[in-house]
């Protein structure tokens, strides 16, 4: 994994930890949420305040997520917002973090001035006793205050100053007023600036967890189900669809019945036909260093001659993709292919819909050769795959995405993702079409 430390492709963009001042408030905090403390003086933090060195010092990956349930986290600067999240359990949680952060930056910035802000995505499952537990997730509460009670004190002073004008006797009250005066000395003034922290509860809806060797959970579609990655849990689920990665045409049916996704051949505002070469190159690029051939400094002309000279070794996904980029560049016959064949996820993207990213996420681990895809929405699955793959592919696909996607990120993604209104009535595969004989029929160009 050096490779992909080094070109920030893994834990990229995290947060360095350096000054005593900010440690010590991380202690303070770490103690308050976890009953620990760490000895390093120099470290790195993700959007929840995770250090890898210091999951490493405790031995302990989850000492900010006990039970993978109920994600804890310090906030030691709003810089945080920009980090990724590592050890994910849910895909939801990087968002309402950064949701959380933003929507409150003013205020958090102001805390974090003195103090780190420490808190917890609470739900009302504190550990999983089935997979049926999952669906009990669906809203996420955030509850957070300084290290040293800034909020809580803040609440208790504004109790205090409502007394002080509303009772009949407060202003002869002196216990009353010596405490207002004391907790102000923390709190500053309450009355001029209220120091309170809004939208903390979260819907989670339709998401992704680790869980369970991986589960997608889409509960509230017209046709909700839950797809596993790996064995389909004990149980009866209250989804009426549960499906593994194995049953395709179960799956690609869930995809049509709710309009998940979209060809990629049909979307507008993208290069169709530069995406497909890509992933035909992704897929030449597995079967050559899995055959133990020198990847090094490869070009269009030696793409095309490795995938000539390797045609009998190339899978039949690559053949599928190369039929529908004919079709797409050079008006060839239209490809008949089923979600029974293995380049039908490859040939898909997620229609723009409040489940677009979730999809994406599936449809990587659908078509796991499309790296950049695989790098793009599942990050998880992509270290674990990469671990395994030969030096060459892990050299080819480290410097492929250090040069054509780290350095414009945004505009990759919208390239790829990204949806445009279709202004336009004169696509091949049209509307009419597509309800007629699916995505894939046996029909030629008109």
């Amino acid at each position: 994994m050096i490779r992909l430390i080094e070109k920030g492709l893994m834990f990229g963009n995290l947060v360095h930890i350096s000054s005593p001042a900010l440690v010590e408030r991380y202690n303070r905090a770490l103690q308050h949420l976890a009953g620990k403390t760490t000895a390093l003086t120099d470290f790195h933090v993700d959007i929840s305040g995770y250090s890898p060195e210091v999951g490493i010092e405790l031995e302990d990956d989850l000492y900010l997520n006990p039970n993978g349930v109920n994600r804890q986290f310090i906030l030691l600067t709003t810089e945080q917002k920009r980090a990724p999240l590592l050890n994910v359990k849910f895909s939801t949680s990087r968002d309402i973090l950064r949701e959380f952060i933003e929507m409150n930056e003013a205020q958090l910035f102001a805390l974090t001035a003195t103090d780190a802000v420490a808190g917890e995505l609470v739900n009302s499952v504190i550990k999983l006793t089935s997979a049926r537990d999952l669906f009990n997730l669906q809203k996420i509460e955030i509850e957070a205050d300084t290290a040293g009670g800034t909020l809580r004190k803040a609440e208790q002073l504004a109790g205090m100053v409502e007394r002080f004008k509303t009772e009949e006797d407060a202003w002869f009250d002196d216990v009353l007023i010596a405490q207002m005066i004391d907790t102000a000395k923390q709190t500053g003034d309450v009355t001029r600036n209220p120091v309170r922290l809004k939208h903390t509860v979260f819907e989670q809806r339709s998401f992704w967890t680790a869980h369970y060797g991986g589960l997608y959970l889409f509960p509230d579609l017209d046709h909700p189900a839950m797809i596993c990655s790996g064995e389909e849990p004990e149980g009866e689920m209250p989804v009426k669809y549960v499906f593994d990665l194995s049953q395709r045409n179960r799956i690609a049916k869930f995809f049509d019945y709710n309009d998940l996704v979209e060809p990629i051949v049909k979307a507008r505002g993208i290069d169709a036909a530069a995406i497909l070469q890509q992933k035909m190159d992704f897929i030449t690029i597995d079967t050559a260093a899995n055959a133990g051939l020198d990847l090094t400094g490869l070009d269009r002309s030696d793409m095309r001659r490795l995938a000539r000279n390797h045609a009998d070794r190339l899978p039949e996904a690559y053949h599928g993709l190369a039929q529908l980029l004919r079709w797409a560049s050079d008006g060839g016959a239209w490809p008949r292919i089923t979600s029974d064949h293995p380049a039908y996820f490859y040939t898909l993207r997620a229609a723009d819909t409040p489940q677009r990213d979730l999809v994406n996420m599936l449809l990587a681990e659908l078509a796991p050769l499309d790296v950049r895809q695989l790098f793009i929405c599942h990050k998880e699955l992509f270290y674990r795959t990469y671990a395994a793959w030969p030096e060459a592919k892990k050299a080819f696909v480290a410097d492929f995405l250090a040069r054509e996607y780290q350095v414009d990120k945004a505009g990759a993604r919208a390239a790829l993702f990204g949806h445009e209104q279709d202004m336009s009535g004169d696509d091949r595969a049209s509307e009419q079409v597509i309800r007629r004989v699916g995505p894939w029929g046996a029909i030629r160009r008109g």
